[in-house]
């Protein structure tokens, strides 16, 4: 019958582990009985040497021999030494072999079965041999009358004997074994039960697969994948991980507090609850968060997707943008079908020039702006975002002013300067300052203003965006790039930090300082040309 291969991996370990502690335990119960056995025919030789010395150093044996009939005295001394010493036979005979003892009277008179000659060499001699009752390990003693050989005694254990003593022994052993087979085990069991909990109950062949689905599902999606353990230190990331997160290869095992990643995305990485759908910044892009922590038995760590949201979070504040620009075509179309409804009024009523002046003077104003954009903005871009914010910034009842000294050429602009990232900084910049000038009421001696200085130098792009607002308190400065700080209320907060990281993608600098009419000013500088290392030979 065919004994079926158990499917899980623990099973096959159990089974393994199972053998070959069986295997180990009947090696071990072998060695010790042929040890034990070895012991036992050395120990018998010996008892059979000491007992023969014995008898041939007796004067009693030496003076029987002397004797005319030594077989009467000499057997009931050989008997009683017999029982005494333990043995199974003591054979008294004279130097050619003739028995003179034995424990079969019927054997008396005949010649020994066995070796003598090295006896009557004057050795001791022990050997195994097979005699009248059967194989035996025996001891030959010559027994000395000063200096001739007179006499010699063979005393002797048999095989059979040794072998029950043995194995007695050996049911010992097997007992010590089964108890040991039994631990062991037991103790298998019990460690691969454990594993068998942890595996699942899968064998090797589906760890396996598992594990190359893992790492294809691991680094083939494109969101950033992040598990911690317990200590909230990283156990693996994948390569979204690594591109959104700045990670080297070193950081695994490494604590998240150790990451140098911002503060707000460190203490959602550390929480114990779970995060849901959570914007923060890092320094290059801007991430969506997801953290689970692992369900178990006891707590395992978190799971950590990571989704990149840096263009979509772009791309919405360009439709924020759009959004604003059609609600400012929208009330501009309904303030020049008011305004055509007053042309046409003054014209019924015969006065043209009247109607002519009253036309023109609103475009007068809208063209001034337009043309000093248009001539000192050469970037396309921000000319048009410029144009986009003047018109919703009109519309709050706040102007929009270019100053005098500023100057953009058409293609001056780098391409490590994207134009999406100038949108963003000067596009949230703006919306920022309009935002505070419009909350500031304003009077005949204080008009809302925003004022713009885009000015390309040879080696540094500067925006300036000032406005009349109430500027901001000395102890926030530092705050205000932060992820969520506003003074709009809640929901508010992303602008200033996503401005700080496009300037820091643009390897540049942003300063908050107070304005010439006491509100907020923000002064970014962009390098035009990045910085190149030349060897020197």
């Amino acid at each position: 019958m065919r004994i079926p291969r158990p499917r899980s991996l623990a099973g096959q370990l159990f089974a393994m582990q199972v053998v070959l502690v069986a295997a180990i335990v009947a090696g071990w119960g072998l060695f010790t009985f042929l040890t034990d056995r070895a012991q036992a025919e050395d120990t018998a030789r010996a008892q059979s040497r000491a007992t023969a010395a014995s008898a041939a150093r007796s004067p009693s044996v030496l003076e029987a021999i002397r004797s005319s009939d030594p077989s009467p005295r000499l057997q009931p001394y050989a008997e009683a030494l017999r029982e005494d010493a333990g043995v199974d036979f003591v054979v008294i005979m004279d130097p050619r072999g003739t028995r003179w003892t034995h424990p079969e009277p019927a054997q008396i008179g005949k010649t020994y079965l066995g070796h003598i000659g090295p006896a009557l060499k004057g050795r001791i001699y022990s050997e195994t041999y097979e005699g009248v009752l059967g194989p035996s390990v025996r001891t030959v003693v010559p027994v000395y009358d000063g200096e001739r050989i007179v006499g010699l005694v063979s005393s002797g254990i048999t095989i059979e004997e040794i072998t029950e003593k043995a194995r007695k022994q050996l049911a010992a052993l097997l007992g010590v074994a089964g108890a040991a087979l039994a631990l062991g085990g037991a103790g298998t069991y019990v460690i691969n039960a454990r594993l068998r909990r942890h595996t699942h109950g899968m064998n090797a062949t589906d760890l396996s697969r598992m594990h190359d689905y893992h790492q294809a599902a691991l680094h083939s999606v494109r969101e950033g994948l992040l598990m911690l353990d317990g200590q909230r230190r990283i156990a693996l990331f994948n390569d979204g991980a690594r591109e959104l997160l700045g990670l080297h290869d070193d950081a695994v095992g490494r604590s998240v507090a150790e990451l140098d990643l911002p503060a707000p995305l460190t203490g959602a990485l550390l929480a114990s609850e779970p995060r849901v759908d959570e914007v923060h910044l890092t320094a290059d892009r801007v991430v969506v968060v997801n953290t689970q922590p692992v369900v178990g038995g006891d707590k395992r760590g978190t799971v950590v997707t990571l989704r990149d949201h840096t263009e979509l979070q772009s791309l919405s504040g360009e439709l924020d943008s759009e959004r604003g620009f059609t609600q400012a075509l929208r009330s501009q179309a309904h303030e020049a079908a008011n305004r055509l409804h007053t042309v046409v009024s003054l014209i019924e009523l015969g006065r043209e020039d009247e109607a002519v002046a009253f036309a023109t003077a609103e475009l007068e104003l809208a063209q001034v702006l337009t043309d000093r954009v248009v001539a000192a903005v050469g970037e396309p871009v921000l000319a048009a975002l410029l144009l986009g914010k003047a018109a919703q910034a009109n519309e709050r009842g706040v102007e929009l002013v270019l100053t005098e000294d500023s100057r953009i050429d058409d293609g001056v602009l780098p391409p490590s300067l994207p134009p999406r990232d100038l949108v963003t900084i000067l596009g949230n910049l703006v919306d920022n300052a309009v935002d505070a000038a419009s909350a500031v009421r304003a009077g005949p001696a204080r008009r809302a203003q925003v004022t713009v200085t885009a000015r390309a130098d040879e080696d540094e792009l500067l925006l300036r965006v000032a406005d009349t607002g109430a500027g901001v308190d000395p102890a926030d400065v530092e705050a205000v790039f932060r992820r969520g700080w506003s003074t709009q209320g809640a929901g508010r907060g992303l602008g200033l930090a996503l401005v700080q990281q496009a300037v820091h993608r643009g390897r540049g600098a942003v300063v908050l300082s107070q304005g010439p009419d006491g509100g907020a000013q923000f002064t970014v500088r962009l390098p035009l040309h990045s910085v190149e290392v030349h060897d020197e030979t």
